[in-house]
């Protein structure tokens, strides 16, 4: 970690302390403390003596605190009060940057102390209770467009897919069409950024999503900055209203396969709140385009166009189907409440109805 930056975060706890307490702190505070326990060798980040109190404070040093992050500082704060002979005059701290709040839990049910960088400050130590309780401060964007990629966001749409089930790694590689890999370092993450719950352990392990809102809510800020290859035509059809059918027609008939329904026409047709749809927006496998448009007998347009072409793999064909009240082939209800957020006339308040009567996040 960064000298300076630990030397700042230590003078800002050290500032925090001194002016809740009215007690000078002194002690090894930007040097590693070595200590022996169980015959190995161990370092602390720090130990400060509280100035006119019989207490010493032994620190860890984190930038961010997740709960998967403070199990190792946990663990060698543990490690430290078990190698003194008597530390019962000495409070155990984690001192970060940023903390999260489920991080925060842990640590007050282990009885260990905290501060971060929102002015936070917690220690219940004999008659010592310093609590201190702000917003955690905004931490640096965790590179959310990543989990949103590739094989991952199969990973989360299969999650999201399956919200209320209890699932173990090798289902939810199944569900997403990935490898296991993939689906650890992507459950990972999401406990880091604490959007799972567990149960189990081993081969018993199961998890499931705990905030699937926020989980689509994250993947739906990403969806929006999207680049993708679209191309826009024109169908002439004798019953505009009846496009997805006379659409769903053709491309059976030509044994086109890997296509569905999203959008505007595909949510209306499986949550009802538009008279009608005149237009369709199709997904098709990248770079079948031109096949999908000479079957459609498709003519391309700039303007007034009636069909819309997508070409996307991943994460849009999975969970792809009929729906009991729309026979044509559709989408994941996922992937068409991603594309209805595109604000285009209704499709935020068709988004909405979606979102409450399919999805039910």
């Amino acid at each position: 970690m960064n000298s300076d930056f630990t030397e700042s975060l230590i003078a800002r706890f050290v500032e925090a302390f001194e002016g809740a307490t009215e007690k000078r702190l002194s002690g090894q505070r930007c040097t590693e403390v070595p200590f022996q326990a169980h015959g190995r060798p161990g370092r602390l980040d720090l130990l400060v003596s509280v100035e006119g109190a019989d207490l010493r404070l032994a620190a860890e040093i984190l930038r961010v605190g997740y709960p998967r992050d403070i199990r190792n500082a946990v663990w060698r704060l543990e490690e430290y009060r078990l190698s003194q002979e008597d530390a019962s005059n000495t409070a155990l701290f984690v001192i970060a940057e940023q903390l999260s709040a489920g991080a925060r839990e842990i640590l007050r049910e282990r009885n260990i102390g905290y501060f971060d960088a929102s002015g936070s400050l917690y220690l219940k130590h004999k008659d010592w209770l310093i609590n201190i309780d702000r917003l955690a401060k905004p931490g640096a964007p965790r590179r959310a467009e990543s989990l949103f990629t590739g094989a991952r966001e199969q990973v989360i749409h299969a999650l999201l897919h399956s919200h209320q089930k209890w699932l173990t790694g090798l289902e939810i590689a199944s569900l997403a069409e990935t490898s296991a890999y993939t689906v650890s370092l992507t459950l990972q993450e999401l406990e880091r950024r604490e959007l799972l719950e567990s149960k189990g352990s081993g081969r018993t392990l199961r998890r499931r999503l705990a905030q699937p809102g926020v989980l689509l809510d994250l993947w739906a800020d990403a969806w929006r900055v999207r680049k993708e290859h679209k191309t826009r035509w024109f169908a002439y059809t004798h019953n505009p209203k009846a496009m997805l059918l006379a659409i769903t027609d053709k491309l059976e008939r030509e044994a086109l396969r890997g296509w569905a329904f999203t959008s505007t026409a595909a949510a209306n047709a499986v949550s009802p709140l538009l008279t009608h749809v005149e237009s369709a927006e199709i997904i098709v496998p990248p770079g079948s385009a031109p096949d999908y448009a000479k079957a459609l007998g498709l003519q391309e347009v700039e303007k007034g166009s009636n069909v819309t072409l997508i070409e996307r793999s991943g994460a849009s064909s999975l969970f792809t189907g009929e729906h009991s009240d729309a026979p044509s082939h559709m989408a994941s209800a996922f992937i068409v409440y991603l594309d209805l957020l595109d604000g285009r006339g209704r499709n935020k308040e068709l988004a909405s109805q979606l979102r409450s009567d399919i999805l039910k996040i």
